[in-house]
């Protein structure tokens, strides 16, 4: 695993879904009424314009006071757990169904699922193979 991944190979797909996402849904909010169909685009455009947000706090985040080193994936995972979370709730609100304990019990929840997966992940991670010095001595000299 590397040190500190580096961000430039994502800044420029961080930038186009910001502009998508916070575009789009600026197009869906002013110049649109709320259809079926442009409802299921909100939520995707806020799930885009939230997680392309959130990329770069978390990778800032995530580099400058993590102890532990993560590879980039864990990083565009959790930021698309902030997406998912934030549409979750906007989708919730349609039916005044957001309160306090709705909000806490489903960043708990999500929290709880990126939990499991980091166990999952540190679990099947296998030490690298490194040869033993009695192998080089059963080799003859060259």
């Amino acid at each position: 695993m590397p040190a500190k991944p580096s961000f430039r190979p994502y800044a420029i797909r961080t930038i186009l879904l910001f502009i998508v996402g916070w575009g789009g849904l600026s197009v869906i909010v002013i110049y649109s009424l709320p259809t079926v169909w442009l409802r299921w685009g909100f939520f995707a455009l806020w799930v885009a314009a939230l997680t392309a947000t959130s990329f770069p706090i978390l990778y800032f985040v995530n580099t400058r006071f993590s102890a532990e080193k993560l590879e980039m994936r864990v990083i565009v995972r959790r930021a698309l757990w902030v997406g998912v979370y934030g549409a979750t709730l906007a989708w919730l609100q349609l039916a005044r169904l957001v309160n306090v304990y709705v909000l806490l019990g489903l960043g708990f929840g999500l929290l709880a699922i990126e939990s499991l997966m980091r166990l999952r992940e540190r679990a099947l991670w296998r030490a690298p193979e490194i040869p033993d010095a009695e192998d080089k001595d059963d080799q003859p000299p060259a």
